[in-house]
């Protein structure tokens, strides 16, 4: 038999308040958690499946004591570390490159204070990304960054936070690139180079469909599932096969609303899916991950990444973007 493809697994551990904060409701500076619910739901769940993978945290989440025991116990289960910003904001290419330098090492801080680990991967919160941020994550000796999601359709996720949310004129002028441009469809599916000012860096972006560059991570497919179970888990499962076809190695990115459902969380009910049992969602989850581990061999993507660094020559592409590199104002990233 064919030894399998290698694939990567991660998890962005947005938190309940960094929900909250992007789509603008109240309450969210109190810190409101559903860590200490989902975590050991998650560690189970990959337990039971002999999964290795990582985990992306917030540094505002690792900053917090009511966090620590839960953040501690990933680490503890030999799962990778990443780091997935200190504030959340999906508005860190506004950043001055100043702020991205503070932003990063107050995480990194936090981070391995509460776990033992220093990430050396990276995801922007709401696939944010700059040169800006490029160049502090290759000074600060980070070995990837995994922030590209290559796919046409982030105007439309965009637009859909926008109609369930009451934001200002200035708040939407903020989130003018959440989820990203139509011109991010244009970008590679396969690991490749970003080059910049500053050097180089190994970007994983997360992968989408070969082709029609249509989402295919497990957030999409429970949204799907709302509509026909049957037909998202054919769709999904459609989207690797074209993976191997193309010999595209895949990184599948997880979230916690993943694993937790309305039985577990009313507040989010703006967010796609959670009107699903949590029941409900885990047995869609388990079916995709089990079809993933069928068809390749899943790796944590620090694992993932290191091998990419390996192997072969990889293709090289500048490092364009389409937005300023303006700082926001004070008063809006005040945590």
């Amino acid at each position: 038999m064919a030894p399998r493809p290698p694939a990567a697994l991660s998890l962005d551990l947005d938190n309940k308040w960094s929900y909250m904060k992007t789509h603008g409701d109240v309450g969210w500076d109190s810190f409101p958690s559903y860590v200490d619910v989902v975590v050991p739901r998650v560690l189970e769940f990959l337990r039971q499946r002999q999964l290795t993978i990582t985990f992306f945290l917030v540094g505002q989440d690792a900053a917090l004591a009511k966090n620590r025991e839960s953040l501690a116990a990933i680490s503890q289960a030999g799962h990778d570390i990443g780091n997935h910003s200190f504030l959340h904001e999906p508005w860190l290419h506004l950043y001055s490159e100043a702020q991205i330098e503070s932003e990063l090492a107050r995480a990194e801080e936090a981070i391995e204070a509460a776990t033992g680990r220093r990430p050396i991967g990276f995801r922007g919160p709401g696939f944010s990304l700059s040169e800006a941020t490029l160049r502090v994550l290759k000074r600060r000796g980070y070995a990837y960054d995994a922030s590209t999601l290559p796919t046409y359709l982030g105007p439309l996720a965009r637009a859909y936070y926008f109609m369930t949310s009451r934001f200002s004129a200035a708040e939407r002028q903020q989130r003018q690139a959440l989820f990203g441009h139509v011109s991010d469809g244009l970008r590679p599916l396969k690991p490749y180079l970003f080059s910049f000012d500053g050097g180089q860096l190994l970007e994983v972006p997360v992968t989408t469909m070969p082709g029609l560059k249509l989402p295919i991570h497990v957030s999409y497919v429970l949204y799907l599932a709302q509509f026909s179970r049957r037909l998202a888990l054919a769709y999904f499962k459609a989207g690797l096969r074209v993976c191997r076809a193309s010999r595209t190695p895949p990184s599948l990115l997880l979230h916690p609303l993943d694993f937790l459902g309305c039985d577990d969380d009313r507040d989010l009910a703006f967010f796609p899916a959670m009107n699903l049992p949590s029941a409900v969602k885990l047995e869609v989850v388990s079916e995709c991950l089990e079809a993933y581990a069928r068809e390749f061999d899943v790796l944590s993507l620090d694992r993932f990444s290191r091998d990419r660094l390996a192997g072969p020559s990889m293709r090289i592409e500048p490092a364009r973007f389409r937005h300023p590199a303006a700082p926001p104002a004070e008063g809006e990233r005040a945590a």
